[in-house]
């Protein structure tokens, strides 16, 4: 949510003619990205911030993250 903007259900329920998930479809960039915030919600988590606090702050960091990443024109080289 904090990266897409939308659920892995709602995603499925708008490409219904797509195969597997979101990340499938995801560039490196937004793949970076979202392990870093996987791992940021659980540390939110264990300092027991709620969801939606947890979700504000991790947009945020998405935010400021996938513009760095696409920024850095070398990270684009590893994509391909």
């Amino acid at each position: 949510m904090a990266l897409f903007g939308m659920t892995a259900g709602d995603w499925r329920d708008k490409n219904p003619e797509k195969k597997g998930n979101i990340r499938d479809y995801a560039d490196i960039s937004q793949l970076v990205c979202l392990s870093n915030l996987e791992n940021l919600n659980a540390l939110f988590i264990s300092e027991g911030f709620q969801q939606e606090e947890r979700l504000l702050k991790l947009n945020r960091i998405a935010i400021q993250q996938m513009k760095l990443l696409t920024d850095d024109r070398r990270l684009k080289k590893l994509g391909g």
